[in-house]
């Protein structure tokens, strides 16, 4: 039996609080690198501080996936994982921007900030995650396009503006300097408007979205009474998943290789390239911080309006290839570019490898799955986003020694794995089982 139609603003509904949950996410992309720079990291340790937040999101989803698919309470299937990671998270981006004024040693703030990124990261994806489920869950098959699309376009929104929220506060008149060791109060306030907003997005997706009941579920993804009794193995899972889930996760992995490195190093690489400084207590280089929150919202920006060209690809798997390569030039021009508007450039062209990565590999991916386990092999699929991220950080230090310590130089690795990305999309056979 199929599932009925929604209107576009119980779609709108269903996905609104991945508003807010994004700007939390953004938050984290653009400033981590930043937070700890200021506390003191050397910059061939940097990649490590990025090995938490994908191997957080690699225990935390698969869990929240199988766990939530036999959920049934009265706040619905989904959403109780939503409202307690919301709330785990809010109270984490209070804490995680102060780490440098709670008068710690170097070593003590850098643990605590480890700590507080850890629940950061895990908090966020147990409430990202029920917004793909619950697409998979309510949205039938002619409409599941549609719903990432959107879904897709309030990420992106909400990326911008957790991207720009440093540069906003510093042009408003609040501190981008401070002492030695101390996060600015422009990064600092931004992670409080980022918390403020994320809770208010939430509960508003919570008190317009009524999940279906156990019976309707059932009845709409064909499950039967032995099915409901099956135990969710996820190594059994893995076993028989459907060969696109291997395909699409070779793609994920060159791309999600390549974005970690553009989270880890663009700060320094833009405050080398255009400010010629890598000192991190200058005040060039929270310049280049906040600059970095720019690009990262132009890079937005692209996202949305490519987001807008894709579905004229007749091949999507053209388009998918076309807008990882795209990418790739957007990663390598970074290192021949020491202007800082020509730079738009660079980052509109990310934008448009971002947008596939966000919209196609889950359109893809959930019309080969069932209903039955929607929740758990989208957990799983989760691990092609982590992996990749923890093996980049990882080689992260290593790969920086050999291209001389210039951190401009990982964007053009970025670039190179994007491109090995784009060849792996011709891979995918779409409607294998």
């Amino acid at each position: 039996m199929n599932k009925p139609n929604l209107s576009f603003l119980q779609i709108w509904n269903l996905n609104f609080g991945f508003f807010g949950v994004q700007i939390a996410y953004a938050l984290q992309s653009a400033n981590i690198s930043r937070i700890f720079a200021t506390l003191g990291a050397d910059p061939h340790d940097l990649s490590y501080f990025w090995i938490l937040p994908p191997l957080m999101g690699m225990i935390v989803q698969p869990l929240v996936g199988t766990w939530s698919d036999k959920t049934w309470c009265r706040l619905g299937r989904r959403k109780p994982y939503l409202y307690l990671g919301a709330l785990v998270a809010v109270l984490v981006m209070a804490l995680l921007p102060n780490s440098g004024s709670l008068n710690l040693t170097v070593k003590a703030a850098m643990s605590f900030g480890l700590i507080m990124l850890m629940l950061l990261d895990t908090s966020i994806n147990m409430a990202m995650q029920p917004f793909k489920m619950m697409v998979g869950d309510m949205v039938n098959e002619e409409q599941k396009a549609k719903a990432y699309s959107v879904q897709s376009l309030l990420c992106n929104a909400g990326s911008l503006m957790g991207y720009i929220f440093p540069y906003l506060f510093t042009w408003i008149g609040i501190s981008n300097i401070a002492p030695e060791g101390v996060i600015p109060d422009s990064v600092t306030y931004s992670f409080y408007a980022g918390a403020a907003i994320m809770i208010i997005c939430v509960l508003y997706t919570g008190f317009t979205v009524k999940e279906m009941p156990p019976q309707e579920y059932a009845k709409f993804h064909n499950i039967t009474e032995e099915d409901k009794k099956e135990s969710t193995n996820l190594i059994q899972l893995l076993i028989h998943a459907p060969k696109a889930f291997w395909q699409i996760g070779l793609v994920q992995f060159f791309c999600w290789f390549a974005f970690l490195y553009m989270w880890t190093y663009t700060t320094a690489a833009v405050a080398g390239n255009v400010w010629g400084t890598t000192e991190t207590t200058s005040e060039g280089y929270q310049i280049a911080g906040n600059w970095v929150g720019v690009l990262f919202a132009v890079q937005s920006i692209g996202s949305i309006l490519w987001a807008m060209v894709l579905p004229m690809f007749r091949k999507i798997k053209v388009g998918y290839s076309v807008s990882l390569v795209l990418g790739a030039i957007g990663f390598i021009s970074t290192f021949f570019i020491h202007d800082q508007y020509l730079l738009f450039i660079s980052f509109i062209l990310i934008g448009c490898g971002w947008a596939a990565m966000l919209a196609m590999p889950f359109a893809m991916l959930t019309n080969s799955l069932s209903g039955n386990s929607m929740g758990a092999y989208l957990g799983l699929f989760n691990c092609t986003i982590c992996l990749p991220q923890i093996i980049a950080a990882l080689l992260g230090g290593v790969i920086l020694s050999l291209v001389g310590g210039n951190q401009a130089m990982m964007l053009v690795v970025a670039g190179v794995s994007m491109l090995l990305g784009a060849a792996a999309v011709f891979l995918i056979k779409e409607k294998t089982k």
